[in-house]
């Protein structure tokens, strides 16, 4: 299995940043359906990839929806509905306790839509959140999006138009509707917008609280590693605020994973500043098909993280095989982490000197479940009821 390996050149240390706020969780457990996703550990897949222990984080389902993105798309469609409340009344939004009632007190703003550019996870996690609210969803896709992710959107709702380009012409698109009547909810920034994607990288602090809840209650130790799939760096942002934060009793190395076809953070840590990768970009990664880093995102990603590793659809074959033996769904951007993994195990690394040990603890984020049904079905041989059985 072929992998680029490089180490970071701009790592950096520890950074000054304030604990995630308890109102970000308080957030979403009054969302309908919340509840922590599982913290697994896996023996079996873990001596297949030649490491001591393998702990993944499982969010083939979180909050109904088939992916994490719940958690960044809400809180900070949230957020962006209470600036335009209180810039629409002058007054503080009103306490409330579930969603029927934050439909109701945020009446003022209305009509309003929201609008984002996707892959397919982020654009239906806003189509969610709206229609929970009782709001409109415009969603911009690239050419090349799967019609299962397409119909997804649309089944909460939204509209689906899809863009002639890749995913940043469809954020330039999506970037077109804000308005009076619309709120960009988009998950990478670009000059002077930059607060909501930054919310976007705040709600994913959600996932790390939960890991640390769980690891204390099944005692499990601290990971050596953190191996996380990167699209434009939100998530990884967010891995980096959590793990480098200062405090931490047990810094672990964090692995950043991206297509060869899209490799835009490690293309950028090697130029020493943010560059495009010209598409297409065409892997099954699809949620990772993205030509250019999130500037908001990239400071926390360009100086938290130890090692970038790109390769090509077999990260996702591989990944998403070895979790479906062990009983987890997981799709091609998720599972390339494990994936990435198998290829360290058979030394794809060596060369650059990033060898992970025998006995190391390694978390995998597997930030999607199967969010293409017919690809999962042809990749794995079975569908995935059949292997979560």
């Amino acid at each position: 299995m072929t992998l680029t390996v490089v180490r970071n050149p701009l790592r950096a240390g520890t950074a000054a940043v304030e604990p995630a706020s308890p109102a970000i969780a308080a957030f979403h457990a009054r969302l309908p359906g919340y509840a922590p996703t599982p913290l697994l550990d896996l023996p079996a897949a873990a001596a297949r990839v030649g490491i001591g222990r393998l702990l993944v984080k499982d969010e083939s389902s979180r909050l109904g929806l088939p992916a994490f993105k719940m958690l960044g798309a809400s809180w900070a469609s949230y957020r962006s509905l209470v600036a335009r409340y209180v810039e629409a009344t002058g007054t503080p939004l009103p306490e409330w306790a579930t969603v029927d009632e934050l439909a109701t007190v945020i009446a003022p703003v209305r009509p309003v839509d929201l609008a984002t550019a996707t892959d397919g996870n982020h654009g239906r996690a806003v189509a969610r959140f709206a229609r929970l609210l009782g709001l409109g969803a415009r969603i911009f896709v690239p050419q090349g999006t799967t019609d299962a992710r397409i119909d997804a959107i649309v089944s909460e709702g939204a509209s689906c138009q899809v863009v002639n380009g890749s995913y940043d012409d469809a954020v330039a698109r999506a970037a077109q509707e804000a308005s009076a009547a619309c709120l960009v909810v988009a998950d990478t920034s670009w000059p002077g917008y930059d607060t909501v994607p930054g919310w976007v990288i705040d709600g994913y602090s959600t996932i790390f609280a939960e890991i640390d809840a769980q690891r204390l209650a099944a005692g499990l130790p601290d990971p050596d590693v953190v191996m996380v799939p990167i699209g434009v760096g939100a998530l990884a942002a967010a891995v980096a605020q959590w793990y480098r934060r200062p405090g931490v009793a047990h810094p672990p190395l964090l692995v950043g994973v991206e297509p060869d076809t899209a490799n835009c953070v490690m293309a950028s840590a090697l130029a020493g500043h943010l560059v495009d990768v010209p598409g297409p970009h065409r892997s099954v990664m699809a949620g990772l098909n993205c030509g250019e880093a999130s500037p908001v995102a990239w400071p926390w990603v360009s100086a938290g993280f130890d090692w970038f590793v790109a390769g090509g659809d077999e990260l996702a074959v591989t990944g998403m095989r070895l979790l479906a033996a062990e009983g987890v769904v997981s799709g091609e951007s998720g599972a390339c982490t494990v994936g990435a993994l198998a290829a360290l195990h058979e030394g794809a690394g060596l060369d650059a000197g990033l060898e992970m040990a025998a006995d190391a603890v390694v978390l995998a984020l597997s930030t999607e479940g199967a969010t293409d049904p017919p690809f999962y079905l042809a990749t794995v041989g079975r569908t995935p009821a059949e292997v979560a059985r």
